[in-house]
């Protein structure tokens, strides 16, 4: 079968990793078991490039059980969990990704899922969709993005006019990004620097670069573990929401001479650069949480160093600037990935809810939408949230007929 793994032997392992994590994702075994029967996917080539985790299998796993043809490739090159990609490869699905690729590796394993001629595309940070319209690949007739990175530059497409088909945006489900973003990266990065340094946070001056439901989440956590946070914003309104949530808020250039820990989190280029390591102090640890790695400027990094990079660890590279150590995690990629195992799948239940349904949805109503990046649809956010609820054996108040007079009143 088509594909390319680093050892089919992992697969017991994968699957033991898969079934442990379909104990906790039970929204997407819900959704997956009322659509069984109707087989709504059956013959719909489905091209993923995704974080191939043990969340990821029970999506992929759920999409196979309606019927659909899979093919998938990771979204970071370093990212993938090897007895993961074995599981699926076992189980029938074309698995282009292995731990360590290379960037021609990766390029390679996404162009591979684009031959397998998919019909619609679910992606992670944006090259998977980007390639497709490199290619201007044909046959595609929609498709869902998982992450603020990739929204951005489906945008970008739409704006000038070069987007092929329709995409919808899952990241910007309240179901989504209010979990997922917040709760799920603000856990697994803490989890990703910790696995990497085994540091203690109490007490340290922990330096959180953006204030978006990412940067909240980190900057939570951290202070929930005892450290000092201080955050930096270009956003004035979010400099606000992050000073009224008890934290200090400066520029990065007055940040850089006391933090212990800086921690990137706004999908944007150099935000750590060359001015700010060399105000830096010795032994400050570099950690970035967002999709690219092209937050901190690792390029400039090298270039001052006065010696190559030692490696201190699998996920910790020493740099010496201007006789100080500067402590790179994970090669400047998404921490939580490449150090830990990425979100817990109780969070990316609902994530993957909401992929799961809205590539049903394309399926069915594919050619009456317009070609442009469309909104989750609120019946999908709201079903998640039930379904979340139902699954947390949680019940909630409902509206009573008087009550919802008075809402839509004039």
């Amino acid at each position: 079968m088509p594909g390319k793994i680093a050892d089919i032997k992992l697969a017991d392992n994968g699957r033991r990793a898969y079934e442990w994590a379909a104990t906790r994702m039970g929204i997407v075994e819900k959704i997956r078991a009322i659509n069984e029967s109707s087989q709504s996917l059956a013959g719909i080539r489905l091209g993923f490039c995704l974080h191939i985790t043990k969340e990821t299998s029970v999506l992929v796993m759920a999409a196979k059980s309606l019927g659909a043809d899979v093919a998938i490739c990771s979204a970071n090159p370093l990212s993938a969990q090897d007895d993961i990609a074995a599981f699926l490869y076992s189980k029938g699905v074309n698995v282009y990704a292995w731990r360590g690729e290379t960037e021609s590796d990766y390029k390679q394993c996404i162009g591979s899922v684009l031959a397998f001629r998919p019909v619609l595309v679910t992606d992670d940070g944006g090259d998977l969709h980007s390639m497709a319209h490199q290619q201007k690949a044909k046959g595609i007739v929609g498709g869902t993005e998982e992450t603020t990175s990739g929204v951005k530059r489906l945008i970008a497409l739409e704006s000038a006019r070069r987007l092929l088909y329709p995409v919808i945006a899952v990241n910007n489900a309240r179901t989504k990004y209010l979990f997922d973003n917040r709760h799920g990266t603000g856990q697994s990065t803490i989890d990703g620097i910790l696995r990497a340094t085994g540091i203690l946070l109490a007490g340290k001056n922990i330096v959180v670069c953006g204030y978006g439901w990412v940067g909240k989440g980190v900057a939570t956590r951290a202070k929930g573990m005892g450290a000092i946070v201080t955050v930096t914003e270009v956003d004035p309104i979010r400099a606000i929401e992050a000073k009224m949530d008890g934290f200090g808020v400066m520029p990065l250039l007055d940040a850089a001479p006391v933090g212990d820990v800086f921690i990137t989190c706004t999908g944007q280029t150099c935000v750590i650069r060359k001015e700010h390591f060399l105000k830096m102090k010795d032994a400050a640890i570099l950690a970035n949480a967002g999709h690219f790695d092209v937050e901190i400027d690792i390029e400039s990094l090298y270039n001052i160093s006065s010696r190559q990079p030692v490696q201190i660890s699998p996920n910790i590279e020493s740099f010496d600037v201007n006789g100080k150590r500067l402590f790179l995690l994970s090669k400047g990629r998404v921490v939580n990935l490449v150090a830990a195992e990425g979100h817990p799948p109780e969070v990316m239940a609902l994530s993957f809810a909401n992929q799961l349904l809205s590539i049903l949805y394309i399926a069915k109503n594919h050619d009456g939408m317009e070609v442009k990046v469309h909104s989750v649809p609120e019946k999908i956010d709201q079903d998640v949230g039930s379904y979340a609820l139902d699954s947390m054996g949680i019940k909630i108040d409902q509206m009573i007929e008087e009550q919802q007079r008075y809402q839509h009143s004039s």
